[in-house]
């Protein structure tokens, strides 16, 4: 091999191992949907081919991949079941089962976090406030924590914000405004309170000294200090049957807020207390966050007793770029720059982001079933799962 060629093939390798990677949390190894990995539109008509498919139980906890292996959660026979997968061909490694009921309402119920893996733990929360940390290779319990017994009360449809993870903490969307547990023992280091919870997940915000965790509460956006709970600001949001459920989105040291039925914010913070640039109704999200990219943010609307349809709406001012029917409900993700799309019904669409249009490159229906929950995409695979947890893994590698 001349040393052009082996130029070239050491240039092309460091692109790849630095573009490809896990996705080891809600949210992605960002915690803004957002991964560096560029994805294949070569696609015949039935979509990319098929790595595997698995069947977790009902949920709409998502997939985190780390280390080779994937993590996702679901119920059958009134068992929550934490699952562990080889990432790369479905064998199914270990699984954690305990009690948990189902609690269908106005949707098909069972888990709605998704696991976080660190250091070689797993860290998950169920609706009712089981909180375990497992071996990520075998799956033997390290601690548990049943949070009911500390007098936390679950919100309408039970805890749904995933472990956030802050130096030695965890952090919960859990009772007034947060707790966190020691990572190490699962003591409660801090909390905020035992009232019922938003459903969105810890956000953190800020650097150094001025960092905060971001709470999205039942009635309030909650800015405290990770390290001890101490609440340094609020901002009133009040929804129909506190549905707080998107996590905020950080727009350059401002930050973007919006829930079902209620409309969006965008919030400046000076001086240590929120000011709102605005507070329009042109967007309500609904479960998917969105993505921001550049100064616009895509993400699906949803307002009580309408249609739901897609949007691309500009941050700064709040203002309407367009809005499509065509998808008109599902989640989203980002990956190289381009949106990954993936409509209530099971389809998979790529296209390039513009405040323009939305045309999608590719599309393709890859699974069967409800799919409320974003895709995951880790080191050229993307995976999907449904309501009823059918779980598919995709090969969409460039």
């Amino acid at each position: 091999m001349n040393l052009r060629a082996f130029t070239l093939l050491s240039l092309c390798s460091a692109s790849l191992s630095l573009s490809a990677g896990d996705w080891p949390n809600w949210s992605g190894p960002s915690f803004d949907f957002v991964s560096k990995e560029a994805v294949s539109t070569n696609w015949s008509e039935a979509g990319p081919k098929v790595l595997w498919r698995g069947s977790v139980g009902t949920g709409f906890s998502s997939i985190s991949i780390s280390g080779g292996r994937a993590y996702t959660m679901g119920n059958r026979d009134e068992q929550d079941a934490v699952w562990c997968f080889d990432a790369t061909n479905g064998t199914p490694v270990w699984r954690h089962i305990y009690p948990a009921l189902l609690n269908p309402q106005y949707y098909e119920g069972g888990p709605g976090a998704t696991p976080t893996v660190a250091d070689g733990q797993v860290f998950t929360i169920s609706k009712w406030g089981d909180v375990f940390c497992l071996d990520a290779t075998s799956g033997k319990v390290i601690w548990q924590r049943d949070l009911r017994k500390d007098g936390f009360h679950t919100n309408r449809w039970g805890f749904a914000g995933s472990p956030r993870i802050w130096n030695q903490l965890v952090l919960f969307n859990v009772g007034s405004a947060g707790v966190a547990l020691d990572k190490s023992t699962g003591s409660i280091a801090w909390s905020n309170g035992t009232n019922s919870a938003g459903y969105a997940s810890a956000v953190l915000y800020g650097k150094g000294p001025a960092e905060a965790a971001l709470i999205f509460a039942a009635k309030s956006l909650v800015a405290v200090a990770p390290a001890t709970g101490r609440e340094l600001w609020r901002f009133p949001f009040q929804t129909g049957y506190d549905v707080n459920n998107t996590d905020p989105l950080i727009f350059g040291d401002q930050i973007f807020l919006s829930s079902y039925s209620r409309g969006c914010a965008l919030l400046s913070v000076k001086a240590g207390s929120p000011e709102p640039v605005y507070a329009k109704k042109t967007i309500s999200i609904h479960l998917s966050s969105g993505i921001i990219n550049g100064e616009f943010l895509y993400a699906f609307n949803g307002e009580a007793n309408t249609e739901t349809d897609f949007r691309c709406i500009h941050v700064p001012t709040g203002d309407v770029k367009w809005t499509r029917k065509d998808p008109k409900y599902g989640s989203l993700i980002a990956a190289a720059g381009r949106l990954v799309v993936l409509s209530d019904k099971g389809e998979l669409m790529i296209a390039e982001p513009s405040p323009e249009n939305f045309v999608p490159v590719t599309r393709a229906k890859v699974i069967e079933g409800k799919c409320w929950t974003p895709p995951s995409l880790a080191n050229g695979r993307m995976y999907i799962r449904t309501a009823k947890g059918e779980l598919v893994c995709l090969d969409v590698a460039p």
